[in-house]
């Protein structure tokens, strides 16, 4: 459990992920990039910019997925923040995290990356920097009931096919 540790489970996810051509592939082989130049960049200490660990969460049946109102994006988004030293990898990083936001005890995580994003960001540091988000889906057990947490505004289920519509999240 250490930056090297996240930082080699960053490289192993995004090396074996591979989208098809476009935006996606574009994202992969710049954060990839960024690691090689970045050995603590997995910690939020790396100011100009850190791998973060996120978590789309769908209900039990795939009908619907657990958003937060974010209080400093202040749009609907997935669940997941920082990796922190204790973490072993980045999908638990991401596991921990959606247990925190979300309440939810069980959450049963896909190992394999389900998406990468970047997006510029005032996080907890305090400056401007970039969160290179690396996302994995969760499936929550049958009749789970989200509790919000202080991180967020608002917690709720949305249907798949019904998201508000300011939301910035992947779904596939």
């Amino acid at each position: 459990m250490s930056a090297e540790s996240l930082h080699a489970s960053a490289t192993e996810l995004l090396t074996a992920w591979k989208p098809d051509a476009g935006p996606d592939a574009s994202v992969r082989e710049a954060m990839l990039a960024f690691l090689g130049s970045a050995p603590r960049g997995c910690l939020r200490e790396h100011e100009p910019g850190h791998i973060t660990a996120s978590a789309v969460v769908f209900s039990h049946d795939g009908r619907e997925v657990l958003l937060t109102l974010h209080p400093r994006v202040g749009r609907w988004i997935q669940l997941g923040g920082h990796c922190e030293e204790t973490d072993e990898t980045v999908p638990a990083a991401a596991l921990r995290e959606a247990t925190e936001e979300s309440g939810i005890e069980g959450l049963r995580l896909e190992p394999e990356l389900y998406a990468a994003q970047a997006h510029p960001i005032t996080c907890s540091l305090g400056v401007p920097t970039r969160h290179l988000d690396l996302l994995f889906r969760m499936t929550a057990p049958p009749g789970s009931v989200p509790v919000r947490s202080a991180e967020s505004t608002d917690l709720r289920w949305w249907p798949v096919d019904g998201l508000p519509p300011d939301a910035d999240v992947v779904i596939r």
